[in-house]
């Protein structure tokens, strides 16, 4: 199985969010199982500054408003092979795979993932000659979503898959960026990649690829509503109704184990708590918190508004009041940021902020912390609730996306519905009642613990839909996707939902 999986992030090199972690697990865990899956990504400063020994394979011409380009192949320390599109005058700039350095969207990011659609699209026909062609196209968000149009422009029948991490991030522009897109007249349309008079990239991927994966179950299902299609809702439920919608949870690194991560100064197992306890008191210290004998809530999240930081902002008076305090780190929109600083001041000794991010100081929140706050508005998947619950953190959640799918009620964390400060807070409640009963706390961490969240079970799922569209037999043995988790001692089930 051959398959070009095509990302504007990786997060060896660039990471902008969670598409960056995917970008490296789920190539990586392919591999083991057999299939071979080059990862192809735009030629950033900070790709170019670790892929010293870059050799140049391939050279693509220009279209439109899109300049030529070459192709060039590095390896990571493991073997992965990553072929890096050599663009300087689109990449090569201070800034994120997306923004300017100042956080503003940069002016020409149609060209600048238009030509990472463009020579996803080439290489998948086999122009540029790189020794190889793929039997399957991989494409992640709107940055390849005008990939399977090319390739439908031109007339080429390569599979392409095309997986939403999250349906609000649409890459949308003015109609008049078709031209330097190369984008055909007729294609300008309701059946094609017009919406709203608009150029939309994500639109694009869902109408012409083959099939389209969100990262989980539900999010599958949620993105066919209004709530939270994106007024994309009418195309996704007819992909539905066709079968070429489906959703596969991720999976998260083996790095987020407590028995082993680098980056958390004590050790810990199910079995002995200790060294979360003192990595919890650590917590303390680096966010400026006083010893305490409650619960320390934590979050590690972007600052918006889609993380529903503000209804924390709402109930952290409550949470204060009844012995819990809160950690957080992040960064994100600046409104966000004042609004949690200034909570941070009104309640020195009880909340703690640190705004920017660390990837050592995740680890030891996550790990330190004894529940985690998600209330988020939507969550396509949600990675540091999986993470969290490998480090026996129990998650306080939003019914909502991935993390309906990844947390137990009253098992391994706590989820609410619908979305408001009430509900929160009653959730929050309810974590204060287990912190209290440590039997309950220690089974639900025990729980927490053994759920498995490993690559291996997204990769064996995305075989088989591989499989499935090219007509290709999948490598032996496949995992089964749906193998439920080792089995743990009984959960203690928490106090049932009660009113704020």
């Amino acid at each position: 199985m051959k398959v070009l999986f095509a990302t504007s992030e990786f997060a060896d090199y660039a990471k902008a969010g969670g598409l960056g972690e995917v970008a490296a697990g789920l190539p990586r865990a392919l591999r083991r199982l057999g299939a071979d899956v080059p990862v192809l990504l735009p030629g950033y400063p900070a790709v170019l500054a670790k892929s010293p020994s870059l050799r140049i394979l391939a050279r693509l011409p220009g279209r439109g408003g899109m300049p030529e380009c070459r192709v060039a192949a590095t390896a990571t320390a493991d073997g992965l092979v990553v072929y890096v599109l050599l663009a300087p005058s689109l990449y090569h700039r201070a800034g994120s795979a997306y923004a300017r350095p100042n956080g503003t969207d940069w002016p020409d990011n149609d060209l600048r993932m238009g030509r990472l659609s463009l020579a996803a699209a080439e290489l998948s026909q086999g122009k540029g000659e790189l020794g190889w062609t793929p039997d399957l196209l991989h494409v992640n968000d709107w940055p390849g979503g005008l990939a399977p149009a090319y390739l439908r422009w031109e007339g080429a029948r390569v599979p392409v898959l095309m997986s939403v991490h999250n349906l609000a991030h649409q890459g949308l522009f003015g109609a008049e960026h078709r031209y330097g897109l190369a984008i055909p007249e007729h294609a300008f349309s309701i059946n094609g990649v017009e919406f709203h008079c608009q150029v939309s990239f994500l639109k694009a991927g869902l109408f012409y690829a083959d099939h389209v994966c969100a990262v989980s179950p539900t999010y599958a299902r949620e993105i066919t509503t209004e709530a939270f299609g994106g007024g994309l809702h009418g195309l996704t439920q007819g992909l539905a109704e066709r079968g070429q919608l489906s959703g596969i949870v991720n999976g998260i690194d083996d790095v987020w184990n407590p028995a082993t991560d680098p980056y958390l100064p004590y050790k810990f197992v199910a079995s002995d708590f200790r060294g979360k306890r003192l990595n919890r008191d650590l917590v303390r210290t680096n966010f400026c918190l006083p010893p305490s004998d409650g619960p320390l809530f934590g979050v590690v999240s972007r600052l918006v508004r889609q993380k529903g930081l503000d209804l924390v902002a709402e109930v952290a008076g409550a949470i204060v009041r009844e012995g819990g305090q809160i950690a957080m780190l992040g960064l994100g929109e600046p409104e966000t940021e004042l609004l949690l600083n200034r909570l941070a001041r009104r309640h020195r000794d009880h909340i703690g902020v640190l705004v920017g991010f660390s990837e050592p100081m995740a680890h030891r929140l996550v790990g330190g912390s004894d529940f985690l706050l998600m209330p988020s508005r939507f969550e396509p998947c949600g990675l540091t609730q999986m993470q969290a619950q490998r480090m026996g953190t129990l998650p306080v959640a939003h019914a909502t996306g991935g993390l309906a799918d990844t947390v137990r009620d009253g098992e391994t964390g706590f989820l609410f519905d619908p979305l408001s400060p009430e509900n929160l807070l009653a959730a929050c409640r309810r974590a204060f009642a287990v912190f209290r009963d440590s039997e309950a706390l220690r089974q639900m961490r025990t729980a927490a613990m053994a759920q498995r969240f490993d690559w291996g079970q997204a990769a064996g799922a995305y075989l088989r839909l591989y499989a499935r569209l090219t007509g290709k037999p999948l490598p032996e043995p496949i995992p089964d996707p749906l193998r439920k988790a080792e089995p743990a001692p009984p959960p203690a089930k928490a106090p049932a939902l009660q009113a704020a």
